[in-house]
């Protein structure tokens, strides 16, 4: 396991904490927090008994199943943008400055400082799929099609960062978005295989949704002035000095 990380390129470690960051903020987003009720519901019927009294192993396997369907989407984004990034590789400082004034844009829209009814406005489909593990998949993909507009600014934040970082490639954008798609996905698995406590926590976290919603928005601002000022350049730029990368995919 350590030979693999230290075989990542420097860039993509720096990025990876950002983007699994940003995926968990996703997560306790106002527009997917509330959805856990109704998808340990759907996880139950898939389970074929109450998740709390048993059929837990494949509630847990339904929730691999729906993290796997929105990841199939994300990643392919995340792929999209690094290619693009490739293509625009001599363009790299301008895309930098760009997508950091777009981030910074988002985190402001995200913090409740921003107008952003339309940021922040998702497509839902009210036709869901069958309770069982394939339905569970489609519920996934369709969850990632539906409200990739509500959570627009985390994910697009790291999307921007899959673009403009040094070395941009798809394989690099498809990893980082994977990395999104574990913070955002870990959770919904916890809730699975704790679904009686995750209620009860989620309760908690709707209470402190504006808190939370704001220390989101700040990570993204942060990250937006790296790209600009040059300080993310500076710190994948110090950390290929304290953990050489050994591979250039």
């Amino acid at each position: 396991m350590a030979y693999v990380v230290a075989a990542l390129p420097t860039s993509l470690l720096a990025a990876f904490p950002f983007a699994f960051a940003a995926g968990f903020v996703s997560f306790l987003s106002p527009c997917v927090l509330p959805l856990l009720p109704g998808y340990l519901a759907f996880l139950s019927g898939a389970a074929g008994s109450s998740v709390s009294r048993g059929g837990r192993g494949r509630a847990v396997a339904g929730s691999l199943a729906f993290v796997f369907g929105f990841a199939l989407v994300f990643v392919s984004f995340g792929a999209f943008f690094g290619f693009l990034g490739a293509k625009l590789k001599e363009h790299q400082h301008p895309l930098e400055i760009g997508f950091g004034i777009i981030t910074i844009v988002l985190g402001l829209s995200y913090a409740g400082w921003w107008p952003s009814a339309w940021l922040q406005r998702e497509r839902r489909s009210h036709r869901l799929p069958r309770a069982s593990i394939l339905g569970a998949l489609a519920l996934g993909f369709l969850f990632a099609l539906g409200w990739t507009p509500c959570i627009g600014p985390t994910l697009g934040a790291i999307l921007g960062l899959a673009s403009s970082s040094s070395g941009a490639t798809a394989l690099r954008g498809s990893m980082l978005a994977l990395v999104y798609c574990l913070g955002l996905g870990l959770p919904f698995v916890v809730a699975a295989a704790a679904s009686e406590w995750m209620i009860g926590a989620s309760k908690w976290l709707r209470r402190r949704a504006k808190v939370l919603a704001t220390v989101g928005g700040i990570l993204l601002i942060v990250i937006g002035v790296a790209e600009i000022t040059g300080l993310w350049t500076s710190w994948v730029q110090w950390l290929q000095v304290h953990a050489p990368a050994t591979t250039n995919f």
